[in-house]
This record gives C-alpha cells, sequence and structure tokens, in this order.
C-alpha cells in the first residue's frame, strides 16, 4: 500500500477520524459537540512529534512524509473542522461561509509555508528543534474555538452578536495565520498546562450542554 502505516503517524491518522467526526456533526445539528472533536485533534498533535521522533532510524522519506502528513492533517483537524463549527453557528448564512473560507486559506497557506521552511531548516540544522514560530500556529485553534464556543453559548439565542463574534474570531485567528511575527514555541511545562486548559473546557462545556438540553437535541 502506498503511505506509511507505522506507529509513527498513528496519531495523526486518528486526529484526521477525530476532525472529519467533527465535521459531520457540524453538518447534522451538533456544532457544539463537534467542539469535543476539535479538543481531541489538539490533544494528538501534542504527542505525535515526539512519538515521531521516538523512532530513531526514521529513513529520510518517512521524516518527510511526516512533514506533508502533519500539515494535511492540521489542515483538516485545525482549518477544515473550525471553518465548518462557525458556518453551522451562523447557520450557514453567506457571510459566515465567506470568513470561513478566508480562514482556511489562511491556514492552507501558512502551513504550506511551514512545510516549506520546515524541510530547509532541517536539512540545514538537522535535528535542531524549533524554537519559535513564524505568526500563530493552527493548532491554537484547538483551544481559540473552544473558549469561543465557551463565550458564545449564552448567546445562543442572539443569532446576530452570536454570529458577529464567531465570525470576528475566526477572521482575527485567520489574519493571524499569517502576519509575521514572532511567538515562542511552549516548553513541556507550558504544554501540560495547556493540555489541562483544554481538558478544563471540556468538563464546563459538558456541564454546559448537560444543563441545557436543547444543545443534546441538536437545536441550532
Amino acid at each position: 500500500m502506498i503511505g506509511f502505516y507505522d506507529y509513527t503517524v498513528v496519531l495523526t491518522y486518528t486526529s484526521v477520524f477525530s476532525a472529519v467526526t467533527g465535521i459531520a456533526l457540524c453538518f447534522s445539528g451538533h456544532p457544539y459537540w463537534a467542539v469535543f472533536c476539535l479538543l481531541f485533534c489538539g490533544l494528538c498533535d501534542a504527542f505525535d512529534g515526539r512519538v515521531a521522533r521516538a523512532k530513531k532510524n526514521r529513513t529520510e522519506d518517512e521524516k518527510r512524509f511526516g512533514i506533508q502528513i502533519d500539515s494535511l492533517s492540521d489542515l483538516i483537524a485545525f482549518g477544515v473542522l473550525p471553518a465548518c463549527l462557525v458556518i453551522s453557528i451562523c447557520r450557514f448564512a453567506w457571510y459566515g461561509a465567506l470568513v470561513a473560507a478566508f480562514y482556511v486559506l489562511a491556514a492552507l497557506i501558512r502551513l504550506a509555508y511551514f512545510n516549506v521552511t520546515e524541510e530547509l531548516r532541517q536539512q540545514a540544522e538537522a535535528d535542531a528543534a524549533l524554537q519559535s514560530y513564524s505568526g500563530l500556529p493552527v493548532t491554537s485553534a484547538s483551544l481559540i474555538f473552544p473558549i469561543l464556543t465557551c463565550i458564545v453559548i449564552p448567546f445562543h439565542d442572539d443569532r446576530p452578536l452570536l454570529r458577529v463574534i464567531s465570525c470576528a474570531v475566526m477572521l482575527l485567528t485567520g489574519l493571524l495565520f499569517v502576519l509575521p511575527f514572532k511567538l515562542r514555541k511552549p516548553n513541556q511545562k507550558e504544554i501540560w498546562l495547556l493540555i489541562a486548559l483544554g481538558a478544563l473546557i471540556a468538563v464546563v462545556l459538558v456541564l454546559i450542554l448537560f444543563v441545557n438540553p436543547t444543545f443534546i437535541r441538536g437545536r441550532r
């Protein structure tokens, strides 16, 4: 079979399955439940690089494949899934789709640019770890949009305000993907803090969704 199927890509492939499940939830009337899929994608991304680097005898083809497949997975999980979430929250209004299209394009451009620069960096610096990001990494969507969801749910019955907040956050996030500013890469302790934040958001969302049964029934 074409491709690589060892343990180094398991988390990346799992993230894709989670993202597609979330997209399906968005378009089947359960956008808020899709947020849990987004959080899970973020959890997979936090460890996929470490798992891949654990294999010491990776070939150059495996390394290059890893870079490519990771970015393609990120486009689905942190580009398309959040876009579907906002489109669904905006009830498929044209402006929501337009903002979502801009967001996905910005994520696509960033990831393609990262692929080129990361491959060149690895050729020049061997296995040296990346120290900082240029612009906002697309994986930040795994926390930004769950936090957004916690904010907009109280305004669920105020559609105009909900749509404005959702579109504004998505537009700003897309811009930050491609703006050339330096952002320090989080250290291991900070990564665990971000994971803890994601877990806290998941607990808050569970409480909110179960307190209001209309969300469980998929009312938009």
